[in-house]
This record gives C-alpha cells, structure tokens and sequence, in this order.
C-alpha cells in the first residue's frame, strides 16, 4: 500500500483538529443527554436545541470518522481521545446553548487553523468544516463572523 505524500505541518493539522472533533463529540453527548427530547411536556424550544445538538453531535462524529480514514490512509495512527473534558454545568437550556456554542466556535478555531496549514484536498475538507461550523454557530445564538475561527482578524 502507497501513501500519499503530504506535508507534516498537513498532518499536524489534521491531528489537532481529530482532537477537537474528539472533544466537540464528547462535550455534544452529554448537552444531549441533558436537554429533554421531542416530548410531549418538553417546551418547544428545548425540543428544538436538542435536534440542534442532536443534528452537530452526528455531524462532529462523521467528520472525526472522516479524519480517522485519512489519517490512516496517510499512515499515522490517529490521536486517541481523552477520557474525559471539562465542562461546567448544562443542565438548563441556556447553559446547554451556551456549551454548544462553544463547541462550534472551538470548532471554528481548529478548522481556520486547519486552513492554513494544510494544502489541496485537506485544505479544501477544512474549508467545507470550517463554513458548516460558522453557520451551526448561528444555530446556538452565536454572532455572524467576518472570518469565522480566526479572532486576531477581526480588528482588520
């Protein structure tokens, strides 16, 4: 079996942001199990956060499948995940939101990272994660960015 040569500063950045998807799955599964499902007491809106978190949760978990094929396929071996993440309290809606939205600006962050360090097809799978995680972030009440992911750009 061949491997595609790629740049190692490529797969660094594929590693870092196989973390932060480990991580983004972790903190989501939890938000999830917190906010009550489609019920028939539930109010709607947290119905509705936990489609939201339901949806980004399955979301995190295909990209960091999608990472884990490509790593291989580069011939590393993909970074494990942590046992375990810090997170404060979600147990109400509005802290769940707000844990959510964080996950997503997080996840901003890696992928815009991920950009600019990475080239051609890995560059381009950054591209499409990075434009998914700035509109999902508007799902969790996050702000409109100029350029999602990146805060030292936003004095421009």
């Amino acid at each position: 079996m061949t491997t595609t040569p790629v740049a190692t500063s490529d797969l660094e950045a594929l590693q870092e942001v196989l973390a932060g998807e480990h991580g983004a799955i972790w903190v989501l599964g939890v938000i999830g199990g917190q906010v009550a499902p489609k019920t028939p007491d539930a109010p709607k809106t947290q119905a509705a956060l936990h489609d939201e978190v339901v949806t980004a949760y399955r979301t995190h978990r295909s990209r960091r499948d999608q990472l884990v094929a490509r790593i291989t396929t580069l011939g590393a071996a993909p970074v494990a995940a942590d046992a375990s993440y810090s997170l404060g309290a979600v147990d109400t809606p509005p802290l769940a939101m707000a844990a959510a939205l964080k996950v997503e600006q997080r996840a901003c962050a890696v992928y815009a990272d991920a950009v600019s360090r990475t080239s051609g097809t890995d560059r381009g799978w950054a591209v499409n994660a990075l434009i998914d995680a700035a509109v999902r972030q508007l799902r969790f009440r996050g702000s409109p960015e100029t350029f999602p992911g990146t805060d030292q750009l936003t004095d421009l």
